[in-house]
């Protein structure tokens, strides 16, 4: 039999079993289906941090509480305001210096219901450290209204848009918490990250932020060399003022190459593993192709042995119980690779998601793969039985 007769036998048979055909591409369909999503949420986040973290520059460096790798952060953080203030003064030719204080508020304004929002206190170099914060109306504030603790905030677009709508936001007076603001600023839109809108956030000094929240220890110390030349420096710099308070177990310094290098490795084991756990998905939908082919078999007894004494040749219903399975397969990998393309396309619209040409390619592979392997064994328990021995069948 020539291949155009063995896939129309094929087709007839899998339509002539509607119903059971669509049960056995379905463990297919959700092991693609997984394994396109997971993996492309691993690599949207991973190319959307990288990016982040690029756009900082290569002269950007992070004083993170804890030593590198340590639970140190977690336990307690003995990195304060007051070190900022001393990195600031050793850094004064070299680099720009601003702490981090976050703080989750209330804010109210007029007869506006209290909304949620994230405060951070930095210094007035943020935007120079930070360079991805750039000002949409206003100004940020300076370093007379940083070292003097005045009560002016500079918004989101969010935060804008909650209170403020199509009304000029500059000059008007927001309760953060329990304390009274003036709005000199509204900063471009920054997005999202894994969720949490980078918008609904606002910015006031470190003082301020001390003042308010009593605050004395900081989240993080971020700091800009003069230039990538000045990198080793700056370093050294951080050390030698640090290290005269705190110990080498109380922060850790990272660069932003470093940091890259270890978020690529995070996220590359995430992906690993995400792909890995639909893999179990699909590994599953193999055994069931297996055994849904196994009872198509023993169904179609009688039909086999009718082939056989009419002329079928043993190669013919191995290649046609087997092109049966891979058809299953392939139709269950394309439906899934399908719904996985689209639902990714969601979830890039509203956190981050990427869908990668390896991922597609693995999981159309996967998908045949499993229709060879485990239709292999249905197909030579068919081809060997006996054409009188399948007659006799009942």
């Amino acid at each position: 039999m020539n291949i155009q007769e063995l896939l129309t036998l094929s087709l007839k048979a899998i339509w002539a079993n509607k119903l059971r055909s669509f049960l056995t591409t379905l463990g297919i369909t959700i092991g693609v289906f997984a394994i396109i999503v997971l993996v492309s949420i691993g690599s949207g986040l991973q190319t959307y941090i990288t990016n982040e973290i690029s756009s900082l520059g290569s002269n950007v460096i992070f004083v993170m509480p804890g030593a590198a790798g340590g639970l140190g952060s977690v336990l307690s953080n003995k990195l304060t305001l007051q070190d900022s203030k001393n990195l600031e003064r050793a850094l004064i030719s070299t680099g720009k210096v601003t702490p981090e204080i976050r703080e989750l508020e209330t804010f109210k304004y007029k007869n506006i219901k209290d909304k949620a929002a994230f405060v951070l206190g930095v210094s007035s170099h943020y935007p120079e450290v930070v360079q991805v914060l750039k000002m949409d109306q206003g100004i940020f504030f300076t370093a007379g209204q940083e070292s003097s603790g005045a009560n002016v905030v500079v918004i989101g677009q969010t935060v804008k848009n909650k209170f403020f709508n199509n009304v000029n936001p500059l000059e008007k007076r927001i309760f953060l918490g329990t304390k009274l603001y003036t709005i000199i600023g509204v900063y471009k839109k920054l997005g999202s990250v894994a969720g949490i809108d980078e918008d609904n956030a606002v910015f006031i000094s470190a003082e301020a932020a001390k003042a308010q929240y009593g605050a004395i220890s900081v989240g993080r110390i971020d700091i800009s060399a003069n230039s990538p030349e000045l990198l080793p420096l700056v370093i050294r710099q951080i050390n030698e003022t640090l290290l005269k308070r705190l110990t080498t177990d109380d922060f850790s310094i990272e660069t932003a190459d470093s940091l890259l290098t270890t978020i690529s490795s995070i996220t590359n084991a995430l992906s690993l593993a995400l792909g890995g756990i639909a893999g179990i998905s699909l590994l599953v939908g193999g055994i069931g192709v297996a055994n849904i082919m196994l009872v198509s078999v023993t169904e179609r007894t009688r039909e086999i042995g009718l082939r056989k004494a009419l002329g079928a040749k043993r190669n013919d219903i191995l290649k046609q119980f087997l092109i049966e399975a891979v058809m299953l397969s392939v139709t269950g990998g394309i439906v899934g690779i399908t719904l996985g393309m689209l639902v990714s396309v969601v979830i890039a619209i509203l956190l981050v998601s990427t869908v990668t040409l390896w991922s597609v390619v693995l999981a159309f592979g996967f998908s045949v793969a499993i229709g060879i392997i485990f239709g292999m064994a249905p197909a030579i328990r068919a081809s060997k039985l006996s054409p009188i021995d399948a007659l006799r069948y009942e």
